[in-house]
């Protein structure tokens, strides 16, 4: 009888964990029985034949006896491909043809002719490692270049069951993969430019002031204003990710298994603009098994575009409202809760009538008011509190569209963006995420703005909600100005940021 142990690593959520593999391999009356326990999924369970084909045709044969594997802890549920390498270890460890591998954590798809596939969360999986004081990792070639930004794991990207075979036996013929060289995490490149876009400075100056602050926006206007074109540029101006920031964000898109084949820590900032088709499950994360991060976890850190916001289901929508508020989602199984962080920047866009024409003084709505109503009813109240900015959009004059003068590219708003924030970095936060108790000292009133802010809550009918996000947008007007202090007229214009919920939903 033979027992033979390897390690691997599980992903749950964005974080990986530790996975004894236990192979015992022993003669029986039903020989070549393959069991696998611990309660592992299809996926597992199917790796019997991947890897019996595998090692017969890497040239290592496959024992004429029972193998028993054992994946530890056994109260947790086992799921993906990855734990084909380590299985396979495993066996030809109780077979002899390999050393001890205590010293190794592998992870690993194996296809028939014993080559290795590609996994999921190899960033979540080399910090397990290091967590775990393992030196060394075994992961698909495909997956060595995020493996490697983790410091203090010697990460091997492998391409065949051979090679994983060849390093354990002799280490000395194998250089741990290179960590990739940073690349600054720069955004202009991938980034159209807001100097494109023909009028609507007004619109111009909210996504700035977004920017600036980390607060969420709603546009609202006819068909063909630039709503979408001013929301795929606000990606470029701003800040540029930090390491953390990328680190955190990259792991996120490894464990959807979204990251580019052999690319590193993303540098980029997310934009993701999902159909309004898209599912509960799609947009907020989950999804059978193991929950799955959705496009507001994809978005981390990044800019979560939402067009024709009334079409998406309401349900949907109202799913929305955990992540804006405390920028994490949460999902809760039997056996299980998983946490995704989602701090987005949410860009919705939508217009003003079913026909889109409400409102515009040259072509006709034909919406009666009772259709506008309902449609405007799509978006509930609690969740367009949770919206900092609401922007209307109007038609483009002729004499804009065609006219010469250029606007502000997005290299010059992003240095005033960036300034803005290098103010809050010092605080601590970003101005939309103020904490409440420390509201009233950073947005501190004078005579004069207080008398601003009690008028408008008073015709306004505001929430307390939006109360305190009207204080967070003056907060960052006062910032984008350069000033200690929040004024009068920062706080005049944060409230005609609040035009929809006098416009519209009064």
């Amino acid at each position: 009888m033979a027992l033979f142990r390897t390690h691997s690593a599980a992903v749950y959520g964005i974080d990986a964990h530790p996975i004894d593999v236990e192979v015992d391999m022993y003669s029986s009356g039903n020989a070549r029985d393959f069991v696998t326990v611990g309660m592992p999924d299809t996926a597992v369970r199917e790796s019997r034949e991947r890897i019996k084909s595998a090692l017969v045709n890497s040239g290592f044969g496959y024992p004429a006896k029972s193998v028993t594997i054992n994946l530890a802890p056994a109260n947790v549920r086992k799921e993906g491909a990855g734990f084909d390498l380590p299985m396979a270890m495993g066996i030809l460890g109780a077979m002899g043809a390999v050393g001890g591998s205590e010293a190794h954590l592998l992870v690993g798809e194996l296809s028939l002719d014993g080559s290795l596939r590609p996994v999921r969360g190899a960033l979540s999986i080399a910090v397990c490692a290091r967590r775990q004081g393992i030196r060394n990792l075994v992961v698909p070639a495909e997956n060595a270049a995020e493996a490697a930004v983790v410091e203090g794991v010697h990460v091997f990207g492998l391409r065949h069951l051979a090679e994983a075979v060849s390093l354990i036996n002799e280490p000395d013929r194998f250089a741990p993969a290179a960590a990739p060289a940073p690349s600054g995490f720069r955004t202009e490149a991938a980034s159209p430019d807001f100097c494109d876009v023909r009028g609507q400075a007004t619109a111009k100056r909210a996504l700035e002031v977004s920017a600036a602050g980390s607060h969420n926006v709603l546009m609202i206007g006819p068909p063909g204003s630039g709503k979408t074109m001013l929301a795929k540029r606000l990606a470029g101006i701003l800040p540029c990710l930090t390491f953390e920031e990328a680190l955190e964000t990259t792991k996120i898109h490894s464990v959807a298994g979204v990251l580019p084949q052999g690319a590193g820590l993303l540098n980029e900032r997310p934009y993701r603009a999902p159909h309004h088709t898209i599912s509960d499950a799609g947009l907020i994360g989950g999804g059978a098994g193991t929950p799955r991060p959705g496009e507001v976890s994809l978005a981390h850190n990044g800019v979560l575009f939402l067009d024709e916001l009334p079409e998406f289901p309401r349900n949907v929508l109202e799913l929305m409202r955990q992540p804006l508020e405390e920028a994490s989602v949460t999902i809760a199984r039997a056996n299980m809760t998983l946490s995704f962080p989602s701090r987005v920047m949410l860009i919705s866009a939508m217009n003003p009538c079913p026909c889109g024409f409400h409102g515009d003084t040259t072509r006709e709505c034909r919406c009666t008011g009772g259709i506008i109503q309902r449609y405007l009813a799509k978006i509930s109240g609690p969740l367009l509190d949770r919206i900092d900015l609401h922007i209307e959009v109007p038609a483009v004059a002729y004499k804009e569209l065609r006219g010469a003068e250029s606007s502000a590219t997005s290299a010059e708003i992003r240095a005033r963006v960036e300034a803005a924030r290098a103010i809050q970095r010092a605080r601590g936060f970003y101005n939309a995420h103020i904490p409440s108790n420390q509201l009233r000292q950073l947005c501190a009133l004078d005579e004069a703005g207080e008398r601003t802010l009690e008028l408008a809550v008073r015709r306004l009918s505001l929430s307390a909600r939006a109360h305190d996000r009207i204080l967070k947008v003056a907060r960052t007007l006062a910032d984008l100005s350069a000033r200690d202090r929040v004024e009068a007229k920062h706080v005049a214009e944060a409230v005609q940021y609040r035009s929809l919920d006098r416009n519209y939903w009064s």
